[in-house]
């Protein structure tokens, strides 16, 4: 959405659930930051899963109860923009593909919400998840289709995250001075640029495993780095411990407009329903 678009009841205040959201984006820096770190100081590899492990003992569980809560939120906010453009817009021709995007980083942190809640539980997390998904998919009829599409999507996100380094549009829904705003563009241009380079990696990787039908050839963020030269893991790690650092800034100065109230949700369910 627009900022010009928005009302002034949008913007006013911080509900509890702006508040939970703004959890969510320092969880998610967080987690990046451990990752990283964990490259750097330790060699050790690990995905999003993985760095919420790493946190569920002793007294980091205490923290994981933290991000659990605000992961969960985060990924209800972006799937809220998904059904209502209250981010994305609803005007504009890339509001359909921004509110695509918006949907599949809510399901996606919304599930690490719900993996975190497992390891409180003490719950074993599953081994090689990427493989397991890849296999499964491959068992079905012509199913390396599917894997060769969830190459491309991957692929497409690579490029988005190098169009944000171009454009630095990530500075618009930010509300702090421009003076901030030099050295913040420079934390989004590194991060987003590891990102990228992780994405491209995940996509080739799972082209191989269409490719070859071969389920053990695909990876997530872990295999992408355990992929790279050690000199460029530990260049990518730092570019991902700068990411988490731009989701702290987020966290303090991302402008978050509040979901729509129930009632209005209950009419748009209604509307569609009817057709």
């Amino acid at each position: 959405m627009n900022p010009a678009d928005a009302l002034p009841e949008d913007l006013a205040g911080e509900s509890r659930f702006q508040l939970l959201t703004r959890l969510g984006f320092a969880g998610r820096g967080f987690l990046y930051i451990v990752i990283g770190l964990l490259v750097i100081l330790a060699g050790r590899t690990e995905d999003l899963t993985g760095a919420l492990e790493y946190l569920g003992h002793g007294l980091g569980k205490v923290l994981l109860v933290v991000l659990a809560a605000g992961l969960a939120v985060y990924g209800l906010w972006r799937l809220t923009d998904a059904a209502f453009g209250i981010e994305s817009g609803r005007r504009h021709a890339k509001a359909h593909r921004k509110r695509i995007a918006a949907a599949t980083s809510g399901v996606i942190y919304g599930f690490l919400s719900y993996k975190a809640v497992l390891i409180l539980l003490s719950q074993r997390i599953g081994d090689h998840e990427p493989q397991q998904h890849a296999s499964a998919a491959l068992h079905l009829p012509g199913g390396e289709v599917f894997v060769w599409i969830a190459s491309a999507i991957l692929l497409g996100a690579a490029i988005a995250q190098f169009v944000k380094v171009r454009k630095c549009d990530f500075l618009r829904a930010l509300d702090c001075d421009e003076r901030q705003k030099v050295w913040i563009k420079w934390l989004g241009r590194v991060g987003y640029s590891a990102r990228g380079i992780i994405f491209l990696i995940i996509a080739w990787l799972l082209a191989l495993a269409a490719l070859h039908r071969r389920a053990a050839e695909a990876g997530g963020l872990e295999e992408a780095l355990d992929a790279m030269h050690p000199v460029v893991r530990a260049s990518v790690a730092a570019g991902l411990i700068v990411f988490g650092v731009l989701s702290l800034v987020e966290a303090r100065f991302r402008r978050i407009h509040r979901p729509p109230p129930v009632d209005h949700v209950a009419e748009k369910v209604v509307e569609a329903v009817r057709g």
